[in-house]
């Protein structure tokens, strides 16, 4: 089914850091009752559940003809433009971004974003405890130790320490889990959870947020809610309920595959490998 949302086209530039306009959550009434700026426009985005997403993936690695490296390159690019706009590197008090990677391609997501990170005038701290022996992802955490990224098998202790990290990325499981978290990350999701309420960092989710259905949210009542998403290539379902800033990336999709799966790509400005958006469905 098709989800309207309220984009902002003003466009924005990665190296003067300017940021995107945040919006508040809106239920669908007041949507429909506010007048939108000329600056803004309603479209609708559509959403994917998560045998649609598993097949457009499939997809786009043989019609289109793109290679999962490609894919995992523009996806962790996204992700870290959107930790540039929620926290520019000129407030975030030197604080490290902490991105913590899972064995698939979420986590190799993660692992690019960490390397753009450093680029992007960070200090990156990834925690990977389930490595994988695949040769890109070997390939990708020897890039993040050549930058000088921390990669650790377990969280760091000093994850409670006020003042020492500046964002928690959560870049473990994307639309193939399901099922309930298996340890270690059932423990590092609680630990996740424990510093964003306990010292307020921002905790941001790749694509789906790790321990959700992606048809049904938090099913298996993990309590955990990011304060940020970043839908890759489009919302999946779970993202219906989901309130905070929310961002879509993945500008990689096709005309024909977008009308095949009722899905529509946002308006992306310029050069930019992202776009904020905010539903009108919530």
């Amino acid at each position: 089914a098709a989800s309207s949302f309220l984009v902002t086209r003003r466009p924005f530039l990665v190296s003067s850091g300017l940021v995107a306009s945040s919006f508040a959550s809106a239920t669908s009434n007041t949507i429909c009752n506010m007048a939108v700026a000329p600056s803004q426009q309603a479209i609708s985005t559509g959403y994917l559940n998560a045998n649609d997403a598993a097949a457009l993936d499939v997809e786009l690695m043989s019609s289109p003809g793109f290679c999962l490296e490609q894919l995992m390159e523009l996806a962790g690019l996204s992700v870290a433009e959107a930790v540039f706009q929620v926290i520019p590197p000129s407030s975030s008090s030197k604080g490290k971004i902490l991105i913590v990677c899972g064995p698939g391609n979420n986590g190799g997501d993660g692992l690019v974003a960490a390397r753009h990170l450093v680029m992007f005038g960070y200090e990156s701290v990834v925690v990977y405890p389930k490595q994988s022996s695949k040769e890109h992802f070997v390939n990708l955490v020897q890039q993040c130790k050549d930058l000088g990224i921390p990669v650790l098998d377990s969280m760091p202790q000093d994850l409670l320490t006020k003042g020492k990290y500046s964002a928690l990325v959560d870049s473990i499981f994307g639309f193939s889990f399901h099922g309930t978290l298996r340890e270690p990350f059932g423990t590092i999701m609680m630990q996740l959870k424990e510093a964003q309420e306990t010292l307020k960092i921002p905790a941001i989710s790749v694509d789906i947020p790790s321990g959700w259905n992606v048809d049904g949210g938090d099913e298996a009542n993990t309590g955990f809610v990011p304060d940020v998403l970043i839908s890759l290539t489009a919302p999946k379902l779970a993202a219906k309920t989901f309130k905070g800033r929310h961002f879509i990336g993945g500008r990689f999709v096709p005309p024909k595959l977008s009308e095949k799966y009722n899905i529509q790509m946002p308006p992306y400005p310029g050069v930019s490998q992202i776009y904020e958006v905010t539903s009108s469905t919530q």
